[in-house]
């Protein structure tokens, strides 16, 4: 491809570009120092039971479903979706500094989970406007959406071992005030540096919208990515309580586990994003629910420290494809609506959580923890199920 002089213009948009995976970074660094030790949190410094701690990541599930439904509407008809992304991560640091000194469950719930809504929202809105700048500059958009993705599991390799790091040495004051420290730096990097897209408002009769074209295919593959994203709720909630309080293992492990598996997502996400083109979205998929099925073989049979950490390149193959694959699929699925599409996609994680509170929570009483990833399993072969029915794009 020849350069023309028009492309020296370009310049400036490779600078906007590197601030995209600059604020991609730091949405999912102000993300991973709060969920993994979430249940941890809640366990052990609210003093909530089992079910409590499921019935919390449910209610922030739903309370994060209708406020994420609500802005993306919004921010596909009309207005500025930068300004939006500032005023998420606001909020995210005002929740960030409630739970920093508020153990009061109920406040936790219905204000805490609230704002937090908020700060969660700015990710996918991020990835929205990535999508509009890809398109307006003509940039592979997969590609791209891969890479920024990429930066999200980068800020996961850092930010479980730093959360536990940070709450077992200073306390969940001293995490919970750096993540939102990492939501003031988002909040001015946005701000500063990256586009502004306004829309033309135009007639819309319902707060988001449905898919136009493929409903079929985009309800069987909001299934299957609720049921994906499920399974590693379920997993994230689970696996430090089962890490500690079952297999008695050291509770850095926890952090270690999820912090190895999301350095192995990178290179799985840049791969499948280089490769989409060339096997299509539904076999990179299917390649991915086949390591989830594995990998919950495995976390149910396996209990040594080195075969744990050697079973999250299964994870990383799961999520990997999962989270770069998944919300292109969406997005290729409903063309002219990337918000709407892209807060669907987000969405499936919220509705997964649901079903991964309630369930571990339930089980986890009933039963023990280790029953818990049975659950996944089945959920899994659902998604295989599902998976096996949609079209390819």
């Amino acid at each position: 491809m020849q350069t023309s002089p028009a492309d020296a213009a370009h310049r400036p948009v490779d600078f906007t570009s590197a601030a995209f995976l600059i604020v991609a970074f730091l949405t999912g660094i102000a993300g991973a120092l709060q969920t993994p030790t979430l249940s941890l949190f809640l366990t052990n410094e609210v003093h909530a039971r089992p079910a409590m701690v499921g019935f919390f990541f449910t209610g922030s599930a739903v309370i994060g479903i209708l406020v994420s439904q609500f802005l993306a509407g919004r921010s596909d008809r009309k207005g500025s979706r930068k300004n939006l992304i500032v005023f998420c991560c606001l909020l995210g640091m005002l929740a960030c500094v409630l739970f920093a000194w508020n153990r009061n469950y109920f406040i936790l719930l219905f204000i805490g989970v609230f704002l937090s809504s908020f700060g969660s929202t700015a990710n996918p809105q991020m990835f929205a406007l990535a999508r509009e700048h890809a398109d307006q500059t003509g940039r592979e958009a997969v590609m791209f959406s891969s890479i920024l993705r990429a930066q999200v599991s980068l800020a996961w390799v850092i930010g479980p071992p730093l959360a536990y790091a940070l709450a077992m040495g200073f306390g969940f004051t001293a995490m919970y005030l750096s993540a939102g420290v990492a939501f003031i730096v988002c909040g001015v990097m946005v701000w500063l540096f990256l586009p502004t897209m306004r829309k033309e408002p135009r007639l819309a009769s319902g707060v988001v919208e449905a898919p136009r074209t493929n409903r079929r295919d985009a309800l069987l593959l909001f299934t299957i990515c609720t049921l994906m994203w499920g399974t590693n709720s379920l997993y994230i909630i689970n696996m430090p309580l089962f890490i500690i309080d079952e297999l008695h293992l050291p509770e850095k492990l926890a952090g270690v586990m999820m912090g190895t598996a999301a350095g192995l997502e990178i290179p799985t996400m840049l791969i499948a994003g280089y490769y989409a083109k060339r096997f299509g979205k539904r076999f990179l998929m299917r390649i991915a629910v086949v390591g989830g099925l594995l990998f919950y073989i495995g976390m149910l049979t396996v209990h040594t420290p080195a075969l744990l950490l050697a079973l999250q390149l299964l994870n990383a193959i799961y999520i990997g494809i999962l989270a770069g694959i998944g919300m292109l699929y969406f997005q290729d699925l409903m063309p002219g609506q990337a918000g709407a599409a892209t807060t669907l996609y987000t969405n499936t994680t919220r509705v997964g959580w649901i079903i991964a509170g309630s369930l571990a929570g339930i089980v986890a009483e009933l039963w023990n923890y280790h029953a818990v990833f049975w659950f996944a399993l089945v959920m899994v072969l659902i998604a295989a199920v599902c998976l096996a029915r949609i079209k390819d794009v």
